[in-house]
């Protein structure tokens, strides 16, 4: 007879959760011929928060290549930075079109 106690042989593990980094989306406003470059401007600065310096060169952009990257976001953050873009652009009366794509 074994005075080993049942179940003591059992190997007690530890599962770890691996956390990984949310996708990152660009958001991309496109070129057009009738919004404004100071609109674009101000919505840079408004929606991205960006500065102005920063603003009138991404605006730049957008209007020599035809699309410029107006943020680096999660999805969700994304999301909601083209709907706002897209709804301030149509509130001011300008066709101006947000995108967004995967980093």
């Amino acid at each position: 007879m074994s005075d080993k106690p049942k179940g003591d042989s059992e190997v007690i593990t530890k599962t770890r959760q691996v956390t990984q980094k949310p996708r990152l989306y660009k958001v991309l406003l496109h070129n057009d011929d009738y919004t404004t470059m100071e609109f674009v401007v101000w919505l840079l600065m408004t929606v991205f928060h960006l500065d102005l310096q920063k603003s009138q060169e991404v605006m730049l952009k957008i209007h020599r290549s035809g699309m410029g990257i107006a943020g680096v976001y999660t999805k969700e953050v994304a999301e909601t930075k083209v709907a706002k873009s897209i709804e301030f652009a149509r509130q001011h009366e300008f066709p101006l079109e947000c995108s967004m794509e995967p980093e």
